[in-house]
C-alpha cells in the first residue's frame, strides 16, 4: 500500500508517523514561567539531535485556541527546562499532565504531583524523577506551513539516580530499567533486549 502525504489530512499523517516511528521516547518537560508557575507536559515527538553540542529536539504544538503551549511560552521567556525520562510508574501523572490548563495553573498542583528541586538553576521536577536532563533553550526551527514548533534545547547537566548508575567512571547506566514509550496513541513499557550474533 502506498500513501501520498499531500493527499492525506493532517490527522491521518500523524497516525501514520506515530504508528511507524516506534517506540517514541517521551520528554516529560518541566518549565517555569516568569511568575514562578511550574508547568509539566509530555511530548513524544522528541529525539536526540547531536552529541556536540549536546542537543535534543522537541516538537511543541499549540493550544486549541492557537496560542503557544505553556512549555513553549515558558522556554521563550526563561530559556530553561528540565526534561524527565518517565518510567512506567509515572504513567497516570504523565497522562494527566497532558491535559491543557490555563497558563496560570500548574499541573503539579492541579494533579497533586509532588515536586523536588534537583538543580536550583532549573525548574523543579516530579519527586519520582530518576533521570533528568537540565537544558537551555537553543533555538527554534522554522517549519513553514506547520502548526508545530520544533525547539532545540541544549543539555547542560544530567541527573541519574544512584541506583541506575552501574559504573561511574565509564558512565554506564542501567539500560534494562523500566522505560515508558509511545507507540501510536498508546503507552508501552519497553521489553527485553535482543541478542545478535
Amino acid at each position: 500500500m502506498h500513501y501520498t502525504i499531500e493527499d492525506l489530512e493532517t490527522n491521518d499523517v500523524y497516525k501514520l508517523i506515530s504508528n511507524i516511528v516506534t517506540p517514541r521516547p517521551i520528554a516529560w518537560v518541566s518549565t517555569q514561567s516568569e511568575k514562578d508557575i511550574l508547568n509539566l507536559a509530555p511530548f513524544s515527538y522528541f529525539t536526540p539531535l547531536s552529541s556536540s553540542p549536546a542537543t535534543l529536539l522537541i516538537s511543541i504544538g499549540h493550544k486549541s485556541d492557537g496560542t503557544p503551549k505553556d512549555t513553549l511560552r515558558n522556554l521563550r521567556e526563561t530559556k530553561k527546562c528540565s526534561i524527565v525520562i518517565a518510567q512506567p510508574s509515572d504513567l497516570q501523572a504523565l497522562n494527566n499532565s497532558a491535559t491543557s490548563l490555563e497558563f496560570n495553573q500548574s499541573e503539579y498542583s492541579s494533579y497533586q504531583i509532588d515536586s523536588k528541586v534537583l538543580n536550583p538553576d532549573y525548574p523543579a521536577v516530579p519527586k519520582s524523577a530518576q533521570i533528568v536532563l537540565f537544558c537551555d533553550y537553543y533555538k527554534e526551527v522554522e517549519l513553514e506551513g506547520s502548526k508545530t514548533i520544533p525547539v532545540i534545547v541544549e543539555i547542560k547537566k544530567v541527573y541519574i539516580h544512584e541506583s541506575l548508575v552501574k559504573d561511574k567512571e565509564s558512565i554506564k547506566i542501567d539500560t534494562h530499567r523500566p522505560t515508558l514509550a509511545r507507540v501510536g496513541k498508546g503507552y508501552f513499557e519497553l521489553g527485553d533486549e535482543l541478542e545478535v550474533e
